[in-house]
């Protein structure tokens, strides 16, 4: 497992969370107690595999590294990023207490520290939202790099709040008042950093969705 011995956070243009001690908890409760069901749910929809490599970009916790690693296996490898070390604190010992080998860094999605088509899958959880939008598009390109050709992408993240009319009291529910762009209008974006047959999954999870896209 990759340790490092930095305190400081990765200097990202995005936003940084840093309450690690509290951020399980928090989710649960956004997630009305079923965030298992939600990462079980990302999971599915990346068509995750066994034996196949996975990175997962703004890892937090490690909330769906964790389940990727085991959806993969032993023949498998797992990795994940972040920008605050606190996460990745949380997020090494969690993994190491269920004895998963997972490649947990300090680091950003600008600038993404894997080799050129190093994954079969990408996986983004709860984070595009927070990336202005020259960020997104770093980011989605650096993605783009690292996967091997014909890998998968997978995003969730909140709906835009002209989805439904319920969205606005979600949202703000949320702390995501001032959100105006969903993962649905990422969509474009993720076309232009070079990817194809970009979907917007029919499946959602309350106010999240996903969007899936091929390299």
């Amino acid at each position: 497992m990759h340790s490092h011995s930095h305190d400081n956070p990765a200097q990202t243009e995005g936003r940084l969370i840093r309450w690690a001690s509290s951020y399980d908890f928090l989710t649960n409760i956004l997630t009305l107690g079923q965030a298992r069901r939600l990462r079980n749910l990302t999971i599915d929809n990346a068509l995750l595999e066994p034996g196949e490599s996975v990175l997962d970009v703004g890892c937090g916790t490690g909330g769906v590294t964790i389940p990727a690693k085991q959806r993969v296996g032993v023949a498998g490898q797992a990795a994940g990023i972040d920008p605050a070390p606190e996460m990745i604190a949380v997020a090494q010992n969690k993994g190491q207490r269920k004895g998963l080998e997972i490649d947990f860094r300090i680091g950003v999605i600008e600038a993404l520290p894997y080799p050129d088509a190093s994954f079969d899958v990408v996986t983004s959880s709860l984070m595009m939202h927070h990336l202005p939008a020259h960020v997104q598009a770093k980011g989605l390109a650096e993605i783009c790099r690292v996967l091997k050709p014909g890998g998968r992408l997978l995003i969730a993240d909140l709906l835009g709040p002209k989805a439904s009319s319920s969205q606005h009291v979600l949202n703000a529910l949320a702390m995501h008042q001032g959100l105006k762009v969903g993962v649905e209008d990422l969509q474009d974006a993720i076309k232009g950093a070079g990817f194809s047959e970009v979907t917007l999954l029919d499946r959602r999870f309350f106010i999240i969705g996903f969007v899936r896209a091929i390299k």
